[in-house]
């Protein structure tokens, strides 16, 4: 159990784009934070990647997010030339940062509900921190 309250979760890409389940992980560092009340703050630090909640029953959601970005935010010719202007686009519509409900010790999700880590600039080793947000 961390002191202060926070873990830092790895998440290791092995492709330009993806959508990875993360919900077991983000579950186990639970324990780590010594939660089994209240709520757990989970941030990407990361500019070209997000964290978010949606349907975990289906594997092909992820895909689907991918592809709605792509056609939401295309390949064009953007000022900033580091090449990767869609994945800092695609970053912001999905948001840095989930607060999901925690209680007796695990996650509080719906029942088709994963928590997801979305890559747009891979792949990379990444991080998620996980913050305890305790008497809510």
């Amino acid at each position: 159990m961390t002191s202060d309250g926070y873990t830092e979760l790895q998440v290791r890409t092995t492709g330009r784009e993806q959508v990875l389940d993360v919900t077991s992980e983000v579950d186990r560092h639970l324990s780590q934070l010594g939660m089994s009340e209240g709520a757990v703050l989970v941030y990407c630090p990361h500019t070209t990647a997000s964290v978010t909640v949606n349907e975990s029953a289906d594997p092909d959601v992820g895909t689907d997010i991918t592809q709605g970005l792509a056609a939401m935010v295309p390949r064009i010719t953007f000022r900033h030339m580091e090449g990767n202007s869609p994945a800092h686009l695609r970053a912001a519509l999905m948001g840095p940062s989930v607060v999901l409900p925690v209680r007796e010790g695990k996650l509080k999700l719906g029942s088709w509900q994963g928590v997801y880590f979305c890559e747009f600039d891979g792949p990379r080793e990444r991080r998620l921190w996980l913050f305890a947000l305790r008497g809510l």
